[in-house]
């Protein structure tokens, strides 16, 4: 009876939340910067919208993250999506200031493909995204203490990403030059 009480609550909280999943118009969906991750929609409406005129100034801490899982890790797909907002508001790539410094769990991340291979078994999956955020002017570096922490040198590192000093010298930098932090 119980087995039949769950699935029948769990088959109407699906009939619920179908809609919110339905699949929206052709079009809707746009990634003007990194095209393949970091999806936007632009409503007319929506308000607070950035000036193509100003430079934007931003540092993403990404310190979650699952080294075991095989998908790419969500805050480096959710700077991919402030790169495409920006963009599809007019901001010129020109004028966005965005560094990410990665550390704590989230520092696997930042290995090259054959030590990612080597230490998880499987290939890095975040190897693209971090290609593309660069392409699109994104800095991304990664914290050298967090390394070390990890056992990882920075030979070890994706050539798309930097060592930092540490990540705790680059949040208090960064900030005093002006840089939004934003936690991933």
């Amino acid at each position: 009876m119980k087995l039949r009480t769950r699935l029948l609550a769990l088959a109407t909280a699906a009939a619920l939340c179908a809609p919110a999943f339905a699949a929206q118009p052709a079009g809707f969906w746009i990634k003007p910067a990194i095209a393949a991750y970091g999806p936007v929609h632009v409503w007319s409406e929506a308000i607070d919208r950035p000036s193509p005129k100003k430079v934007y100034k931003a540092l993403f801490d990404v310190t979650q993250g699952n080294p075991a899982a095989d998908k790419v890790n969500p805050g480096l797909d959710h700077i991919a999506r402030a790169v495409n907002t920006f963009v599809a508001a007019g901001v010129p790539l020109s004028h966005l200031k965005f560094d990410v410094i990665i550390h704590g769990g989230a520092t696997p991340i930042a290995l090259n493909e054959q030590a990612y291979t080597a230490k998880f078994g499987h290939a890095n999956p975040n190897l693209a995204v971090i290609a593309d955020l660069r392409k699109a002017g994104v800095q991304v570096m990664v914290c050298g203490n967090a390394l070390g922490d990890m056992q990882f040198t920075p030979a070890e590192v994706n050539p798309n990403i930097r060592v930092a000093l540490s990540a705790l010298s680059t949040l208090v930098i960064q900030q005093n030059q002006g840089y939004a932090l934003m936690r991933m």
